[in-house]
């Protein structure tokens, strides 16, 4: 299989559980860095991962060229508070940090909440966007004609961060669109599926009137590299069965799909145990079958990588979220999965591996 040369630089984002903070963090993140990735993506989620913000300090402390995201933040924290910590964490990377936040799954289910209300959600990131243009926002979210709520030395300013929305249905899409910067999609790595959620994008944004194209997009992929198919996706099964959900999450498959896929993500729905979440082996990847795991994931040769991921860019996707296998993958092929992508994926989609 011929490997193609993008057209555009696509970002991409190295996806994982949060490192412990001061326990190797900065080091993990100076590898990422030295390795090609543009960026550290690390989630939130109360009781079970280290604080983001305070990982994603240390990461830009050790690190002059990483971008350090969030994937994802959830709507927990009062806007203001989480605006504060990733303005902290921006000032301190000197504007290289994304602020991705979405309505709360696992994360917010620790807490004994579920998903944000999406017109809850719509008015919790306005408010942030708000705070962190440094507005003055009042308790119904309106901005005040007074200005900026900080007055900061303009030399020492940096970028206001981007906020990216990680969206799977039409109405969580629409609202990243018309009201962030950024929209990532989880809904699987399938072109039908993709090309539909960047309509849904593009659409919306027409009919509030703004520019088609003024949004950046992306995707959530779980990726294994892996010379044999059938190895790949076995082993990527658990970060799939997990990102297939989202287009089930709430009963009704969310998205293009035909009768058997809408079966077997109705399958992976029912059977899901949110203890074992991203966990490689779990109840809910039982039922994937390998359309159905072809379709929400990457896994096969890093040839076949890249060109999966060319597609996608090919339909305007220009950042990647990589998750690897999922929680109690074998180390080993793992690691073996981290360097093919590093030494083969990421130079074949930029021409060389720092480009």
């Amino acid at each position: 299989m011929t490997l193609r040369r993008p057209k555009q630089r696509v970002e991409f984002f190295r996806q994982g559980a949060n490192p412990v903070p001061g326990a190797g963090t900065g080091e993990i993140a100076k590898q990422l860095e030295d390795a090609g990735w543009d960026g550290l993506a690390v989630g939130e989620a109360h009781g079970i991962l280290p604080d983001p913000y305070a990982v994603l300090a240390v990461a830009a402390a050790a690190t002059t060229r990483l971008k350090v995201a969030t994937a994802v933040a959830i709507p927990i924290r009062h806007p203001m508070l989480a605006a504060d910590a990733m303005a902290t964490v921006q000032g301190l990377s000197n504007g290289r940090a994304v602020f991705g936040i979405g309505r709360g799954d696992g994360g917010v289910k620790v807490l004994q909440q579920a998903p944000m209300r999406v017109a809850d959600f719509e008015v919790y990131i306005s408010r942030i966007q708000g705070y962190l243009r440094r507005e003055i926002v009042d308790i119904e979210g309106n901005v005040s004609a007074m200005g900026r709520l900080y007055d900061i030395d303009p030399s020492l300013d940096v970028p206001k961060p981007p906020l990216d929305v990680a969206a799977t249905g039409p109405k969580v899409i629409a609202l990243g669109a018309t009201l962030a910067e950024r929209v990532t999609f989880a809904v699987g790595a399938d072109e039908g599926r993709v090309r539909w959620a960047v309509e849904c994008a593009k659409s919306a944004r027409r009919d509030a009137g703004l520019d088609a194209d003024g949004v950046t997009l992306g995707a959530y992929l779980p990726v294994f590299a892996h010379p044999d198919r059938a190895a790949a996706r076995q082993l990527v099964s658990g970060g799939v069965a997990s990102y297939a959900r989202f287009s089930v999450m709430h009963g009704s498959v969310v998205g293009p799909a035909d009768e058997a896929r809408r079966g077997t993500l109705t399958a992976v729905h029912d059977a899901y145990d949110m203890d074992r979440h991203f966990t490689h082996g779990s109840p809910q990847s039982a039922p994937l079958t390998d359309e159905v795991i072809d379709a929400f994931g990457v896994a096969g040769p890093p040839s076949y990588c890249v060109d999966r991921i060319l597609a996608l860019r090919e339909l305007g996707l220009s950042k990647v979220f990589v998750m690897p296998g999922g929680v109690g993958v074998d180390r080993e092929e793992a690691a073996a999965s981290h360097r093919r992508i590093v030494e083969e994926v990421l130079p074949a989609l930029r021409g060389s591996a720092h480009a």
